[in-house]
């Protein structure tokens, strides 16, 4: 026999070819077991790995690349002898005569004999099989399983095959004799492909454009090398990347000569029909090509055991997906190949959409279904998948789906069904977008009119004003977000549950808004009960997170809380805008409990989750103010100030006016931290925020026109019920009195506050008015007031002093400490002492005592008098 000697030898390596020393540790590593399988689909470099592997390696290497002539044992053997014969020339002598014979002996005969041979051999090799995928004969697989079983410890095998070989591979890796590398271990890593394309392939592409087509080619070699080659004098390279498939012409070309043209035709017509489908799996296969139970999953295993671009989804194997590339072929190979059929290719598709979809419905699977539905055309069919409970339109992706889906049907069949302008604008407002509402539902209505006023068009109507409802409620138009929720429930089918709670919770949001909070509760309360009879996920967390609201500002801390976690339950993993408010909520409990690193962690979530909302929806702005003051309470206040001032600039270029007094009165905290009290103070009357100036006139030393406010500010409250801005108030009257030296009222004044904020656990509460609240609380244990609270609230200001100083409304030491004869004089200012009382008292001269009194009222900042005594107090000097 002719020997073709180009079989044996070792492909060279490229000069600028990709190292993989990741994957050469892994053959080094397999030394000692006997056979290694490279096992992927065509391209994927599994001859080029090899032949890297043989320069690292220290051992002499036997090389064959078979053909489908190898299927013949005797040829086969002859050329495995011939390739033995490179590391050990006098191998196989007294063998190969009898290979030449028209009946050469069995095969066992003939390798018993080389074995043998090979065991007298002193040095370890390797002998590698290239293209094993080729050898179809049995007797081959046999006279290789032998061959495993029997050979000797220093020889070691190496198989490059597109499939896998039938030896007995369960038995080798039971038997930790087998290592095994396929495509996920194949596939370029983006490093690999960055390094590639980069300078294997010499082109200047940017880590974008490197990253978008390593995703698209899923780390495929050779997809990698054809689509460098592609774009050899490209000038737009980003547009070439971004619309890369399957069906460009070099890829398509190999895939059809490498892969799909060498298949039988049974396994065409499967693959090119199942291509319609993401995903695949043994029952939906056969529904979908009207096969025998069972034929579809024996096909997907024979598909994967053959690495034909098949992707197991699971470890049970039960669903699988095409290679991206390969996937875009067959789908482009699909129509040419049923053109004889006489229904015409578009029709032929559009039934396998619908079997599709009706198996995708049957086993539960609703969002599939429509996707299926759609792309066939039926849009009766898809509009029933969207109106039932199926599928989780508050899921970002079921959203986009159908939006994308309404973006692509003409005007003419929207009009003819009106109902999907109203569903296109409702989805919008679902997915945190308000660009278009209005004019959908404009259409809509323009449809209507003069429409038979049936059930049916009376449903609509009550469908649009909900809708309405809700992009008054992002622009905070309290009136009209009641006016259209009422008109909703007047219009709405009774049975239209969903809809129905979805106008509730807009109308508890309306009153909420109004500070009705009975109103608010009670219509949340309405909005989940009906939400969760609907099964409508979307409504239910929307009223569970306004309850939860309504609880946290009535002072049902606990109550909220459990309220906000059963939100972050019915939402499980996925990260819904929505719930943004439910994170804001946590974050804000957490602060009041003292726990500041939890309530940055919920308001960090809260701000990502509210910045994907549309441009035009101003909820991240609470966000950030909350972080500045959290970032206050911190110490850190040159942060807060900083990330204030930036919040501000925005929601000013945005137009969000509502917004800005919330900025506002964050920026008020900073300047009084910032001893800036003119500036505060006309930040505060600008924008009309009355606990800021509250809280400026404590800081000023001005406890008349602070009591004053706080009076009026507690008389609201407790008229309209507002439990927050009633404890708000007499805490801060407990300290205002307390500064004025008014003991007594300001113990009761704290023993109310203390009454209403322990069985909640409130601590920021009272932290955050600094020392002159250290200084009371330190009265009040003295006296025996609620001990054990008392107690609490003390040990925080001790545990954190830092915080406790940087979360005043305005600062608790001196930038110059007083002198000795300058507390002397403050003293006596406090006991009401004139200047010249003072003069004789402390035998000094008058000017003695008015340039002290300077000097007291520049390092107080105050100026006054009756502003130094406050102030001396609130720092505990007197």
């Amino acid at each position: 026999m002719s020997i073709l000697t180009t079989k044996l030898h070792i492909p060279p390596l490229r000069s600028k070819h990709v190292l993989r020393p990741r994957l050469i540790e892994r053959l080094e590593e397999s030394a000692h077991r006997r056979l290694v399988l490279v096992s992927a689909a065509a391209g994927f470099g599994k001859t080029t790995l090899v032949s890297e592997w043989i320069t690292h390696s220290q051992r002499p290497v036997a090389w064959l690349s078979l053909d489908e002539g190898d299927n013949d044992p005797a040829r086969f053997l002859s050329y495995l002898i011939a390739a033995l014969q490179r590391i050990q020339p006098d191998i196989g002598q007294s063998v190969l005569p009898a290979l030449q014979v028209p009946q050469p002996p069995p095969v066992e005969v003939t390798l018993t004999a080389l074995l043998n041979e090979i065991a007298e051999m002193d040095d370890p090799f390797t002998l590698v099989l290239d293209d094993y995928h080729v050898i179809t004969a049995p007797a081959i697989d046999q006279a290789l399983t032998f061959w495993l079983e029997n050979a000797p410890p220093h020889m070691h095998l190496i198989i490059a095959t597109r499939e896998d070989p039938g030896l007995p591979l369960h038995r080798l890796r039971v038997q930790d004799q087998l290592t095994e590398l396929r495509a996920s271990d194949l596939r370029f890593t983006p490093a690999e492909a960055a390094s590639f394309l980069t300078q294997a392939m010499r082109l200047r592409l940017s880590a974008e454009d490197i990253a978008t087509l390593d995703a698209r080619t899923e780390g495929w070699i050779a997809g990698l090398q054809l689509a460098a080659l592609s774009m050899q004098g490209v000038a737009d390279t980003t547009h070439f990347i971004q619309t890369f498939a399957g069906s460009h012409r070099f890829i398509l070309d190999y895939l059809l000569e490498e892969v799909l043209d060498k298949q039988p035709g049974d396994v065409q017509h499967f693959l090119l029909h199942t291509s319609i489908l993401d995903r695949l799996c043994g029952p939906l296969c056969d529904a979908l090509l009207d096969a025998p139970s069972g034929s579809g999953q024996k096909t997907l295993e024979a598909l994967e055991q053959a690495n034909l671009f098949i992707i197991p989804l699971d470890n049970e194997r039960r669903w699988y997906r095409y290679h991206h590339l390969f996937a875009d072929l067959l789908r482009q190979r699909l129509p040419q190949s049923i053109t004889a059929s006489s229904r015409g290719a578009e029709t032929y598709i559009n039934e396998l959409h619908i079997r599709a979809s009706q198996w995708y419905e049957d086993n539960g699977l609703e969002l599939e279904a429509f996707r299926h539905a759609a792309a066939a055309g039926d849009v009766d069919r898809a509009e029933r998948l969207i109106d039932g409970k199926g599928i989780p339109l508050h899921l970002r992706g079921a959203a986009m789906a159908i939006l994308n889906w309404l973006e692509s049907l003409p005007e003419a069949v929207m009009n003819a069904k009106p109902v999907l302008w109203w569903r296109h604008a409702a989805l919008l407002l679902v997915n945190g977008q308000t660009t278009g509402v209005e004019e959908k539902l404009n259409a809509a209505e323009k449809v209507l009119h003069g429409a038979q006023p049936d059930d049916a068009t009376r449903n609509l109507i009550g469908r649009i004003a909900a809708a309405r409802a809700t992009l008054a409620l992002t622009r905070y138009q309290a009136d009209v977000m009641l006016a259209q929720a009422r008109r909703a429930l007047e219009y709405l089918h009774p049975d239209n549950l969903s809809t129905r709670a979805n106008a509730y919770w807009v109308m508890g949001y309306a009153h909420f808004l109004h500070k009705d909070y009975a109103a608010s509760r009670e219509a949340f309360t309405e909005g989940i009960a009906l939400g969760q009879a609907a099964g409508a996920a979307f409504s239910t967390i929307l009223a569970t997170i306004g309850l939860a609201n309504v609880q946290q500002v009535d002072n049902q801390l606990h109550l909220a809380e459990q309220t906000f976690q059963r939100v972050l339950q019915l939402t499980g993993d996925q990260p819904l805008q929505i719930i943004y408010d439910a994170h804001l909520g946590l974050a804000r409990l957490h602060y009041e409990w003292n726990d500041l690193d939890a309530a940055e962690k919920h308001g960090q979530q809260s701000l990502r989750l509210a910045r994907q909302y549309d441009r035009v929806i101003d909820r991240f702005v609470v966000c950030d103010v909350f972080l500045a003051r959290l970032k206050l309470a911190r110490g850190d206040v040159a942060e807060a100030a900083a990330m204030l001032a930036g919040t501000m600039q925005t929601a000013r270029q945005k137009g969000f006016v509502l917004r800005i007094p919330e900025v506002a009165a964050g920026q008020v905290l900073v300047f009084l931290r910032q001893s800036r009290y003119a500036d505060a103070l006309h930040l505060a009357q600008s924008h009309n925020l009355v606990w800021s100036k509250a809280l400026v006139y404590l800081a000023q030393g001005d406890a008349p026109a602070a009591l004053a406010l706080l009076g009026r500010l507690r008389q609201q409250a407790e008229a309209g019920g507002w439990a927050d801005e009633r404890l708000n108030a007499i805490v801060l009257q407990s300290v205002v009195l307390h500064m004025r030296g008014d003991v007594d009222a300001a113990l009761a004044h704290l023993g109310e506050a203390l009454a209403l904020a322990e069985p909640e656990g409130f601590i920021r509460l009272f932290i955050d008015q600094g020392q002159p609240m250290a200084n009371l609380l330190a009265e009040a244990a003295a006296r025996g007031v609620m001990p054990e609270y008392v107690g609490r609230l003390l040990a925080a200001f001790d545990a954190e002093p830092r915080a406790l100083a940087s979360a005043a409304p305005f600062p608790q030491h001196l930038s110059e400490p007083l002198s000795p004869r300058e507390l002397e004089v403050l003293q006596l200012i406090a006991q009401g002492l004139s200047n010249s009382e003072i003069a004789r008292r402390l035998h000094l001269a008058l000017d003695t005592v008015k340039g002290h009194n300077r000097r007291i009222f520049e390092k107080l900042g105050v100026q006054r008098r009756t502003e130094a005594v406050a102030r001396a107090r609130a720092l505990g000097l007197l």
